[in-house]
């Protein structure tokens, strides 16, 4: 592309002047806007300055103007990755092997997707071809990167009959053992830590860590049942930590079982009272059992603690909808999602947004100030249980219909009030 700007960004981005690059190809686009080439090359440092939103955007016009460049696929999945959309970087790095089927790296990426989805054959099976290309090539650096891949992903063999099998080297501490194990489940390859667990066990059956995180595991996977018996095992073999408690009341919760969940989170407290996780979960429970008040003093207990818990204020948010406090819940959503904004948890961030703008446009101006007021002061009386107020409410509907909303909020604060002072 003959333009002085362009040529200036990319003499820039060599010299990892990003901003600069990214100014210069944004004046080369106004003066050719249908530049397939200089949206890549801005999106490429918009990559490189940790922009990755903007990168997108940027490879998806080049695709749009050259369907043809396998370059824009392969920086869109690499952006997608980071990202965490998995199927739409498979998807990516898919066309671009199609464009081009001798592209090591592409299939290099591609195994690292498939990975972290969990399907580890056939994520060996693409760092193989990646590692035969790059081989092709005489790139001995990338090749023996890939087959330290392979190497990885494969089980350990079996020992023979005639063998006597090792014993297992035990971990030094629950935080270096979580972090090994369970940051393959939160890249998604729950499969792969699964295996691993597994494996561990077989040789060990007494590991109560090794029962502990597969129970975690098994919970991210949505296996409540299968994930409560880890945690079960973990505690018969004497595996007192407040992360087997913590969890086993949130599968427990899941299930239906809020009383015990309310008991293992009790335990959990008591072993760590500065738990910020466990209070968040206690939170979640006692919501879902109709205790909105109970609930926000357990997320305002984890803010307390730990004041940017993001999950925090956005599960008090949710509670406060069924309040119907309104003004709390916005406060609360936009407060969680510019804490996930600067963490870069776009997942969780989008959802944040959107729970704000299902409140904007159904509920405009937050109406019902008064009728919130009535409310909260009922729950309070009550006991934090809404289902009590209202079957109170409904009695009142029943024995006197055709009455506003919070002509009947009134009536049954007033009767309880005065039965409480007789």
């Amino acid at each position: 592309m003959n333009n002085d700007f362009y040529n200036q960004g990319l003499e820039k981005a060599k010299q990892q002047d990003y901003p600069g690059a990214i100014e210069e190809f944004s004046r080369a686009l106004k003066l050719t806007p249908y530049s397939a080439e200089a949206y890549l090359q801005r999106g490429l440092a918009y990559y490189d300055s940790g922009a990755i939103l903007p990168a997108v955007s940027d490879y998806t016009e080049a695709i749009k103007l050259n369907s043809e460049s396998v370059e824009a696929y392969y920086c869109r999945a690499l952006a997608r990755v980071a990202l965490k959309n998995l199927p739409g970087a498979l998807e990516d790095v898919e066309q671009a092997i199609r464009l081009n089927i001798n592209y090591a790296a592409a299939y290099s990426l591609r195994g690292t997707v498939q990975r972290k989805q969990g399907y580890i054959q056939n994520a060996i099976a693409s760092f193989k071809k990646a590692a035969e290309l790059y081989l092709q090539q005489k790139d001995t650096e990338n090749c023996r990167l890939c087959l330290e891949r392979i190497k990885q992903l494969q089980p350990p063999e079996k020992p023979s009959l005639q063998q006597k099998t090792p014993p297992i080297a035990p971990i030094k501490s629950v935080n270096e053992y979580f972090t090994q194990l369970l940051d393959k489940a939160e890249k998604g390859d729950t499969r792969e830590a699964i295996a691993d667990l597994n494996w561990i066990l077989r040789a060990d059956p007494q590991d109560a860590q090794a029962y502990c995180c597969r129970g975690v595991v098994r919970c991210k996977m949505g296996n409540y049942r299968e994930a409560i018996a880890d945690f079960n095992q973990a505690l018969q073999l004497n595996f007192q930590d407040v992360a087997v408690y913590r969890n086993r009341g949130k599968a427990r919760s899941l299930l239906g079982d809020h009383q015990g969940a309310i008991a293992d989170f009790k335990q959990a407290i008591e072993m760590q009272p500065e738990d910020t996780l466990t209070y968040v979960a206690r939170g979640n429970t006692y919501r879902a059992m109709g205790n909105y008040l109970g609930a926000i003093q357990d997320y305002g207990k984890a803010l307390q603690i730990k004041p940017n818990d993001a999950q925090a204020y956005y599960n008090r948010g949710v509670t406060y909808t069924f309040l119907e406090e309104m003004q709390n819940a916005v406060e609360d959503y936009q407060r969680a999602a510019s804490i996930f904004c600067e963490q870069q948890d776009w997942e969780n961030y989008q959802q944040a947004q959107d729970s704000l703008k299902q409140i904007q446009t159904s509920v405009p101006e937050y109406k019902k100030q008064k009728s919130n007021l009535l409310r909260q002061k009922l729950l309070r009386l009550v006991g934090g249980y809404w289902e009590i107020a209202q079957r109170l409410i409904q009695q009142q509907k029943d024995y006197r219909p055709g009455m506003s909303e919070e002509w009947y909020l009134q009536k049954v604060l007033d009767d309880l009030e005065r039965d409480r002072d007789r």
